[in-house]
């Protein structure tokens, strides 16, 4: 398996801890993995994007045209990210608004600030949050609800049980959205 992500947001929202998430879950699996830590300022809430593949790379970044999922925790970084992505890959982002018609991409938008401004999950969870639209949505991401709960376990299993529930709120959500 070859399988190519790029998770792309602001300092603060996540973005290391997702691509920690999807490393765990192919460690467990004893699959190949490379993964960038940080690209941006995350420590100032700046731009961040990070890369994760899975399979026998010698590269950990991600190349122009090469990506096979970018998820989107803000949707400028997604849009600004889009060239990485190869044709017919698939994009979940976090955006008020649909993205532009016509793009050689599976776009799968969600508007995960207002509603977790509406008290439906903690904003702390909104990685978490679109990390669930991802496995809702994309059928061909790599790992299993049940991969990702293990690994979120492994993270900090203090927190586990309210970011798995995170993960089932937003596959909920994003299959009544596709309905």
């Amino acid at each position: 398996m070859k399988y190519q992500t790029v998770i792309a947001g602001f300092g603060g929202q996540g973005v290391v801890f997702l691509v920690k998430v999807l490393a765990l879950c192919a460690g467990n699996r004893d699959l190949k993995f490379l993964g960038t830590e940080n690209h941006g300022m995350s420590q100032r809430g700046g731009a961040v994007s990070c890369d994760i593949k899975i399979g026998d790379f010698s590269n950990p970044v991600i190349d122009p045209g090469q990506a096979d999922l970018l998820i989107g925790l803000d949707a400028n970084e997604a849009l600004r990210n889009l060239n990485l992505l190869r044709e017919n890959a698939s994009v979940v982002s976090n955006a008020r608004e649909p993205f532009p018609d016509g793009l050689p991409f599976r776009v799968h938008t969600i508007d995960a600030n207002a509603r977790a401004l509406e008290g439906e999950f903690p904003i702390q969870g909104l990685n978490v949050f679109m990390l669930g639209v991802t496995l809702a949505t994309v059928p061909e991401f790599p790992f299993s609800v049940e991969e990702i709960e293990r690994a979120l376990r492994q993270i900090n299993a203090k927190v586990a049980d309210q970011n798995i529930e995170v993960l089932h709120h937003a596959m909920r959500d994003a299959v009544e959205e596709k309905a």
